[in-house]
């Protein structure tokens, strides 16, 4: 279909659950020093506000593998309105913790719904996006996760100023409004349909019928032109109402062993890199740089990060994916070595500056990462194939970065010596062109093509025995 009203409308629904994760960890960042003190915080050191992201991670993983299944077994629409209402208890449990037990329960719960987002929302985004779009939209909207991140940022310059607002007050402050966020996104998502797609496979042709139909009527009216004929390709499938567990995995592991390498050496580069550089950043800012408001830094940061997924998304659909992941994932783990070896010369302006050239290179592969999760596998298993790279991946990368850069720091600081940090760093690097590496030689050619040509639904393997698997 032509790109409408509808399809923003879709953007809109779907992937503003991205600004709510990135609001999250900023504010997380943003306020390590405000969780520091007894009176006014929770009493936290450095390693504890690592454990705090790593176990928000860590939530964020097991919220994907159980609400992925979920996802594949009841449908996008439900799980995406559950997850979310997970998130919010989460967030709102978190504004009220009184210690850091109960603040670690509560980062555990938020991760939990987040996790679960990515899986049931990267699915229902591939589902409902035109072919030709695909790749722009889906890396824009995973890269919108720093439009919240510049929010969170700008926030906590107000809500951490104690001339405006009581220390002890101002975090709390910050997670309720995250709160309140997501309880307007809501009621946002109950005009997105469930995919026709999933609706058509599991039995339920009649309604994936009436909403198809109700798209197209939309799509007219929004674009004043008839639509282009569809193609004569067709395929033949069994519809089951049900797939199971054990089918979902031999058909990750054993149909599509190449493309399953590929996934993991993604998601562990761009979680390392990520959850160890975001996570920590204020900290590390404040620790040894001197800096008391981090807000503005991190805002700028956060700003680069997303003009690179908006700027760069279109290449994705225009040069292909296999050269653009290559180039971002290789390209920014070089940069990040070098900014490693020159880490003892930077002061907080110009690591800022740093950070932003990396990442703005390195958030648009971060998001394609999920891109290509989402599109190569079949469709009976897309929520749970998203869910199961981005848990191994993050538990990998993500739950052990946040854990190594707060020990780092923690050591570090007795000395003053930012230069600590650098083993962190090259870590990451080596992460990150590992995975460019993995996708030179593993990529797959998916743009423009529809996705069951990229890969054909299991229910097709059911009806046509002889059908040939896709590599």
């Amino acid at each position: 279909m032509p790109w409408s009203r509808w399809h923003w409308m879709i953007v809109i629904g779907l992937g503003t659950v991205w600004i709510l994760d990135g609001l999250e960890v900023t504010i997380v960042g943003s306020m390590s020093a405000a969780l520091k003190p007894e009176g006014t915080g929770l009493g936290m050191s450095s390693a504890d506000i690592g454990l705090a992201g790593a176990i928000y991670v860590a939530g964020a993983c097991v919220g994907a593998l159980f609400f992925g299944q979920l996802t594949d077994r009841f449908g996008r629409k439900k799980l995406f309105m559950i997850t979310l209402a997970v998130y919010l208890l989460g967030t709102v449990l978190t504004a009220f913790s009184m210690n850091p037990m109960w603040y670690f329960a509560c980062r555990f719960i938020t991760g939990t719904g987040i996790g679960g987002e990515y899986a049931a929302i990267n699915s229902a985004i591939d589902e409902l996006i035109p072919k030709k779009y695909r790749g722009r939209v889906d890396v824009a909207i995973n890269g919108s996760f720093w439009i919240g991140a510049a929010g969170g940022s700008l926030l906590t310059v107000v809500l951490l100023n104690e001339a405006i607002i009581d220390p002890s007050w101002g975090w709390r402050i910050a997670f309720a409004l995250g709160a309140v966020l997501a309880f307007g996104i809501l009621f946002v998502r109950k005009a997105v349909p469930e995919s026709p797609r999933w609706l058509f496979i599991h039995g339920r042709e009649e309604e994936a019928e009436r909403i198809v139909s109700d798209i197209e009527g939309r799509v007219r009216h929004d674009t004043g032109t008839d639509l282009p004929a569809v193609d004569d390709d067709s395929i033949r499938i069994r519809q089951r109402k049900t797939i199971s567990l054990v089918l979902i995995a031999r058909t990750v592991f054993a149909l599509y062993p190449r493309r399953t390498i590929l996934c993991f050496a993604l998601f562990v580069g761009q979680a390392f890199l990520y959850n160890a550089f975001f996570f920590t950043y204020g900290d590390t800012l404040t620790t040894f740089l001197g800096v008391e408001q981090t807000g503005w830094y991190l805002a700028i940061f956060a700003v680069s990060n997303f003009a690179g997924a908006l700027l760069l998304s279109p290449l994705f659909d225009k040069l292909g994916r296999v050269p653009m992941i290559t180039g971002t994932y290789v390209t920014s783990g070089v940069l990040l070595a070098i900014a490693g070896i020159m880490l003892g010369s930077f002061d907080a302006v110009t690591l800022t500056i740093a950070g932003a050239i990396i990442f703005f290179i390195a958030s648009a592969g971060a998001s394609a990462a999920y891109l290509t999760a989402s599109e190569i596998f079949p469709m009976e298993t897309r929520a749970l194939c998203i869910a199961f790279f981005y848990a191994i991946g993050t538990a990998a990368g993500g739950i052990s970065g946040p854990l190594l850069f707060g020990r780092l720091i923690d050591d570090a600081s007795a000395s003053g010596d930012i230069t600590g940090l650098a083993i962190g760093y090259f870590i990451g690097a080596a992460l990150m062109i590992a995975g460019g590496i993995a996708e030179a030689i593993l990529g797959v050619k998916a743009e423009g093509q529809s996705l069951e040509n990229i890969a054909k639904p299991l229910t097709v393997e059911d009806a046509e025995p002889s059908a040939p698997n896709p590599a």
